[in-house]
């Protein structure tokens, strides 16, 4: 899995995984934050949290265009320090008046725009690592693997967020204050992705771009007009779909919070509670990579021995913590959000596995095939949500009878297995998109075709809020309906299309 990959990519994807930790931990209390902090409605939060998600992935398109003009590693690295500022003003509690709502505004687009320069340009450095002849091939895997780092910072986010919420609460700061605390975070999560980034340059510097004062930027580009635009029109037909994919799968900061937060039972005991410990879930990650090292036929009798001792350190880790375990466990919904990323560590070895069988025998499919076949999978998980809500109170009689016997819980177990089912549509939709975009973008507009799939996925993003929206009166089961229906047809688009797209990778 490892094996054959650029050096390169992995400086990059630590750098990254640093600087998403900071973000993922943010993004895990800020809807609850903005309720709790303004008293906003379920509605004008969702309005607030979908337009600064949109900022996030509207600005690289900006940070693009500057990039193929200044130079990808310039951009990244201002991009960092713009977000450093973003988040320093964030995390300062300056209660919840106007002052406050304007300060928060300032952050939220200084965060927006360095994002904006950081992370589309990082991954079209990725990408250019895979130019070289020698890696060509690893190009899909790769950006599996980055993929898989960004999770790795996600993953303990949300614990993150918790831990430090509560402990702020504990030295007595009111519940609203301890929020900053979280926020934080980010701004030493940013030193720690800036110190790698720097500290492994010289792994990566030869695809930063950029170029001497006064010269003009050499890029290399033997596409025909024709070409070019047969690429041009097949990404933008990508771009078309992946507005709906994420409107409908960033709903997990969103109504999958809320309804985490009013809908799910809120303690678990004995083993249902032992998901909810980030250890654990790192344990099993443990065992599923020392698995694939065991069964790996290239691994050495050496390194399968080391697996055996990791699969037998990691199980004894996870009895160890269920005869720890005394009473109920509570859970708090942010921690929900753990399970996403870390399907998607967990996850990626055995997608690489099957799509790199699936090559071997030449039947592996297209990247724009395997991004249909995502959206069919989100389909399945809203199915699934829309069945779990058949009968549960709507969010507004919800509000009026918690506490009480009137209101309706689920098991935490059906939230856990949406996340699952939404991670393998994700995987089959995110990486390979991010690669089809690196390998068909015509070369003099790469920095500008990556940043127009984070114009895509900012439209995605602030059609988030509909959800927010329809949080109210509706009966549950319709609220997911419509994201079920979106899934469908971009679906069936992308099947209708699907010569046009394979056509462009040839």
């Amino acid at each position: 899995m490892f094996k054959g990959q650029p050096k390169g990519l992995f400086a990059l994807a630590l750098a990254n995984t640093g600087e998403r930790f900071g973000y993922y931990t943010m993004i895990a209390v800020f809807a609850l934050f903005l309720r709790a902090n303004f008293g906003l409605e379920a509605g004008t939060a969702g309005l607030i949290y979908s337009s600064f998600l949109m900022l996030v992935y509207f600005f690289p398109l900006i940070g693009g265009i500057l990039a193929d003009k200044f130079g990808f590693g310039k951009m990244v690295t201002t991009g960092i320090l713009v977000m450093f500022a973003g988040y320093l003003l964030l995390s300062i509690p300056l209660g919840g008046g106007t002052v406050a709502l304007v300060a928060m505004m300032a952050a939220l687009l200084l965060i927006g725009f360095g994002t904006g320069l950081f992370k589309g340009n990082l991954q079209v450095m990725v990408g250019d690592l895979y130019n070289e002849p020698q890696y060509a091939a690893k190009r899909d895997s790769g950006f599996s693997l980055f993929y898989m780092a960004i999770n790795i910072g996600a993953l303990f986010a949300p614990t993150a967020a918790i831990k430090i919420r509560d402990w702020a609460m504990s030295i007595g700061f009111d519940g609203n204050d301890a929020y900053h605390f979280s926020f934080a975070v980010a701004c030493v999560s940013l030193i720690v992705s800036i110190a790698i980034y720097y500290a492994f340059r010289s792994w990566f510097k030869h695809v930063e771009g950029g170029h001497a004062k006064g010269e003009k930027a050499q890029v290399v580009d033997t596409l025909t007009p024709e070409q070019t635009k047969k690429r041009m029109v097949a990404l933008f037909l990508v771009f078309a779909v992946v507005i709906f994919f994420w409107m409908s799968f960033h709903q997990n900061g969103l109504t999958l919070t809320y309804f985490a937060d009013e809908f799910t039972e809120r303690s678990a005991s004995g083993i249902a509670s032992m998901p909810f410990n980030v250890m654990n879930l790192v344990a099993i990650i443990a065992i599923v990579y020392a698995l694939f090292s065991i069964f790996d036929k290239e691994t050495s009798q050496k390194g399968k021995w080391i697996g055996v001792g990791v699969v037998a350190l990691a199980c004894a880790f996870l009895v160890w913590m269920y005869t720890r375990i005394s009473g109920d466990v509570e859970i708090s919904a942010p921690i929900f959000q753990h399970f996403n990323p870390f399907y998607v560590v967990a996850l990626t070895p055995v997608s690489m596995a099957i799509f790199g069988a699936l090559a071997k025998k030449g039947k592996e499919p297209s990247a724009p095939r395997k991004i249909a076949y995502g959206m069919l999978v989100a389909a399945i998980a809203f199915v699934l949500l829309a069945f779990a809500s058949i009968g549960l109170n709507t969010p507004d009689y919800q509000a009026t009878v918690r506490d009480t016997a009137a209101e309706t819980l689920v098991s935490p177990y059906w939230l856990i297995s949406i996340y699952l089912i939404l991670t393998f549509g994700e995987l089959l939709l995110s990486p390979m998109g991010i690669s089809f975009v690196s390998r068909v973008a015509p070369p003099k507009y790469k920095g500008m075709m990556m940043g127009m799939w984070f114009v895509a996925s900012a439209l995605g993003n602030f059609l988030v809020q509909v959800g927010g929206h329809l949080w109210g009166p509706l009966p549950l089961w319709i609220v997911w309906t419509v994201f079920l229906a979106v899934c469908i047809i971009s679906a069936i688009f992308m099947f209708a299309m699907m010569k046009k797209l394979e056509a462009a990778t040839e």
